[in-house]
């Protein structure tokens, strides 16, 4: 299967066009939003914060309510998402709304991201054969990388001829017409899970998830390694001011390398064992970024180090490969939430240790900790074989 052969499966290309809307309207408004705030508050952090503070409530709806991801109707359930996520913009969007409002409504967005992140990867996984997730993952993620510099380079020069209010209600329109599509695109499908989500079930579900070491490691993989890089590349802009768009912009030619070489280019066997070499690589370029080499070197290690992202697609095939499919939603959502979370974490501590010391030194430090991390999860994951598919029979716990 190619990358053509997707958009010959057909939900795949309804599915894909929403998501393609919803990532366009979420930068977008993501810059407006954080451009209204630091006009009425003049304030960094609380700009940073509005930007970037749905992924950090992502944790909570990963505790709370993430055991709905299997068991809601997939096509009902990302429908009415993405109408909550054009009705939050819009009140957004309200002129009179305090700060405290916009935050409140932050929250909530958050809230529905995390089971939304789990539908969406439970469903791609139903909507493609077992072989064509990997390849249909890799697609969404050279997507994602679009869309985000299509959504910040429209919202950066919208801003410059409409103010933030009226950009919000573009992302609206948008988020209603991903509605629209996975509305008529997507077929009826029943919940993957019996039972009702709640608080408890979430819980349960995740601890056992977590009661596997092999899933603990695949998790922590997930999350750690490439959450600490991505605190190095929220430094561009303090270290390279002028040439950050640049940094950007080979980070992603280097994830879309990385993703074609995963999905398309290695064999199975070799993918399978390609984890931890990625990982080393996603982290290994920038321990040389204290020494603050010049601009073509950087844009060349950047690149370089942006390949390991592609370990993301080898150990998400071996999270399936451990999980019932009854689970699938939930599971990749952890996953989603969680790496969410820790980007937020991250880049949060690398703005906190660049105050203290700079931006190149905090770059090398975080990278040399993501060294570190993948070397204690591959000693962790010595001797464990290739995962045996899980069986249907592994269900969650009722509720």
């Amino acid at each position: 299967m190619g990358y053509a052969d997707l958009f010959r499966t057909g939900e795949f290309t309804p599915f894909f066009l929403a998501a393609s809307a919803q990532g366009v309207a979420q930068t977008m408004g993501g810059l407006a939003l954080g451009t209204l705030v630091f006009r009425a508050t003049d304030s960094p952090l609380l700009s940073a914060v509005s930007m970037f503070g749905a992924s950090l409530a992502q944790v909570l709806g990963a505790t709370l309510l993430l055991s709905a991801a299997d068991r809601l109707p997939p096509r009902a359930a990302m429908t009415s998402l993405a109408l909550t996520f054009a009705t939050v913009t819009a009140l957004m969007a309200v002129p009179s709304l305090p700060i405290w409002g916009i935050f409140a409504l932050l929250l909530v967005k958050g809230l529905a991201a995390s089971v939304g992140g789990g539908v969406r990867w439970g469903l791609l996984n139903e909507i493609l054969t077992k072989d064509g997730y990997l390849l249909g993952r890799s697609a969404f993620n050279m997507m994602s990388g679009v869309t985000q510099i299509t959504g910040y380079a429209t919202g950066g020069a919208l801003l410059a001829l409409l103010s933030p209010r009226t950009i919000l209600l573009l992302s609206v329109a948008l988020y209603a017409a991903a509605a629209a599509a996975l509305g008529l695109g997507l077929r009826t499908r029943p919940p993957r899970a019996t039972g009702r989500p709640s608080p408890r079930t979430t819980w349960r579900t995740n601890a056992r998830l977590w009661s596997s070491a092999s899933r603990r490691h695949v998790y922590l993989a997930l999350w750690i390694p490439n959450g600490l890089v991505v605190g190095c590349e929220s430094l561009y802009v303090p270290y390279a001011p002028r040439a950050a768009g640049t940094l950007f912009a080979c980070a992603a030619l280097g994830m879309l390398a990385g993703d074609i070489l995963v999905a398309r280019v290695l064999p199975p066997t070799a993918r399978r064992r390609a984890g931890i070499p990625l990982l080393l690589l996603l982290a290994t370029p920038y321990t040389v970024f204290a020494l603050h080499p010049p601009l073509a070197p950087s844009a060349v290690l950047v690149t370089l180090a942006s390949i390991g992202f592609g370990a993301s697609l080898v150990q998400q095939e071996r999270l399936l490969t451990l999980t019932p499919p009854t689970l699938t939603g939930h599971a990749l959502g952890l996953h989603s939430s969680g790496m969410l979370t820790m980007q937020g974490v991250s880049a949060t501590l690398a703005g906190s240790m660049a105050q203290l010391t700079s931006p190149a030194w905090t770059m090398t430090t975080l990278a040399a900790a993501s060294t570190a991390v993948t070397g204690a999860l591959a000693w962790a994951m010595r001797g464990e074989r290739p995962a045996a598919p899980a069986t249907a029979g592994e269900v969650s716990p009722p509720s």
